[in-house]
């Protein structure tokens, strides 16, 4: 009985002071929004990376961007383990160890963009240069290095195209109970797309 109870005190204190430790480097991203929770033991590029206001972001997470940017929508949620990877190392010196190149081409380092209303699975990694649509879904495990279409659904390695997340009246209708008419997805854009995928 006593092992419980010094138990249940101990995971108390532990989610207090993981709140916090999350108080503390709140302040330390470039910016963030209203209702943003994140682990505070994760490994972020602080001063690179923008949130919106209701995003979570799980335990383990590791956002790493030197010279990029990550932006992240609103209402963006991220499993444990995610990564975000918003830069890569030059490879093509001849003569030189890689280890040893420091200099960086522009295509090494590309923002990584999440729209509103995403949810990125557990252990999900997304690549430099990736923009992630409004309304889409990126599977556990998967590896992002293309753009994601809004309203789509995206698994395995590399990613790729599972299903849509809805069809095309149910987006439009979705759409108009949840932005303004200036914010939302054009009818005939959505058509566009859904015709290519």
């Amino acid at each position: 009985m006593i092992l419980k109870w010094l138990a249940n005190i101990f995971i108390l204190f532990r989610k207090i002071w993981r709140r916090v430790k999350m108080l503390i480097l709140r302040p330390a991203f470039q910016r963030h929004g209203k209702h943003f929770i994140f682990d505070p033991n994760g490994n972020y590029n602080f001063n690179n990376i923008e949130v919106g206001d209701d995003v979570s972001i799980g335990e383990g997470a590791i956002f790493l961007c030197s010279e990029s940017k990550i932006i992240i929508g609103n209402k963006v949620m991220f499993g444990p383990k995610a990564t975000v990877v918003g830069g890569d190392h030059n490879t093509t010196v001849v003569g030189r160890f890689m280890y040893d190149v420091h200099e960086k081409r522009p295509e090494d380092d590309l923002d990584v963009i999440f729209e509103d209303d995403i949810w990125v699975g557990s252990g999900a990694t997304i690549l430099k240069g990736v923009k992630v649509g409004r309304g889409s879904i990126i599977a556990a495990g998967a590896v992002v290095s293309k753009e994601v279409l809004p309203y789509t659904i995206v698994g395995g390695i590399p990613a790729r195209l599972i299903s849509k997340r809805f069809d095309l009246e149910t987006i439009l209708h979705h759409e108009k109970e949840l932005y303004p008419p200036e914010k939302r997805l054009h009818k005939e854009y959505l058509q566009e797309i859904y015709d290519h995928v």
